[in-house]
């Protein structure tokens, strides 16, 4: 299978550099081309959303809003929307990293429509790179707003066992603790494989008939990758936005 035009240009431009660190670090990268497709899609998709911000600021207008503009505030609007319905009071403070994942998954779920482009979110390590940093940010908000003692506390189960029992309240800790732990662990596992899964399929699907039959039922397929597409960024901006509320709010 050849590589595609992206990861030819991206491996051309900075595949030496990269190449160099990740030997000096003790990788063995592809020698043609170190920097993987999923990795060039990235790389595309980070860059698009840079330009479309840029646009925006520069044609940013109260009386005269263009329909990027107003494309926008209805996006931001309806995050902002989901976190004060989610998380409550003072949940508009995580819609730039709840927005920002839910772009960034949006635009790599449907850039592989484009022909000869791939899709990012196709990847298992795209989605779990998302989901270590939705993990990462709704754990540091947690010990944030309570504290590290009061954060760890609720992975011991309901506080009010200790005003029935103290050994009640130890044992039930000694065994909520590790099944807490692992449980917060796995919804890493749980939004990149969600993800992933979906568009993989998506992806062999349109594949398949594609190949095998004309135009319309590939469009069908295409229409149904646009729409999965949007529900599986939707999911990826209120399950972390239900984590955070969970962690971040100050009875557990």
């Amino acid at each position: 299978m050849h590589p595609l035009w992206l990861t030819v240009l991206v491996n051309k431009l900075m595949g030496a550099p990269v190449a160099w660190l990740l030997t000096t670090l003790g990788f063995r990268p592809n020698p043609d081309y170190p920097i993987p497709e999923y990795m060039c899609g990235e790389i595309l998709v980070i860059l698009l959303i840079l330009v479309m911000a840029i646009a925006l600021r520069r044609g940013l207008s109260v009386e005269n809003p263009g329909r990027f503009q107003q494309m926008m505030e209805v996006f931001v609007g309806f995050t902002q929307s989901m976190t004060d319905d989610v998380i409550g009071h003072g949940g508009r403070r995580y819609v730039p990293l709840i927005g920002t994942l839910g772009l960034f998954v949006l635009v790599c779920n449907l850039i592989g429509l484009i022909p000869t482009m791939t899709t990012p979110s196709a990847s298992i390590y795209v989605t779990l790179g998302c989901a270590v940093i939705a993990f990462a940010y709704y754990n540091y908000q947690g010990f944030r707003q309570n504290g590290v003692l009061g954060y760890l506390k609720h992975f011991a189960g309901p506080p009010e066992l200790a005003s029935v029992s103290v050994w009640l309240a130890i044992g039930i800790g000694v065994l909520m603790v590790p099944l807490e732990i692992i449980s917060n662990s796995f919804r890493m596992l749980s939004l990149s494989v969600r993800l992933w899964a979906n568009m993989l399929v998506g992806n062999l699907i349109e594949e398949v008939f594609a190949g095998l039959v004309p135009v319309i039922v590939p469009s069908i397929f295409m229409a149904l990758h646009i729409f999965v597409g949007f529900l599986q960024a939707y999911v990826f901006m209120i399950l972390p936005a239900v984590y955070i509320s969970l962690a971040a709010s100050e009875e557990h």
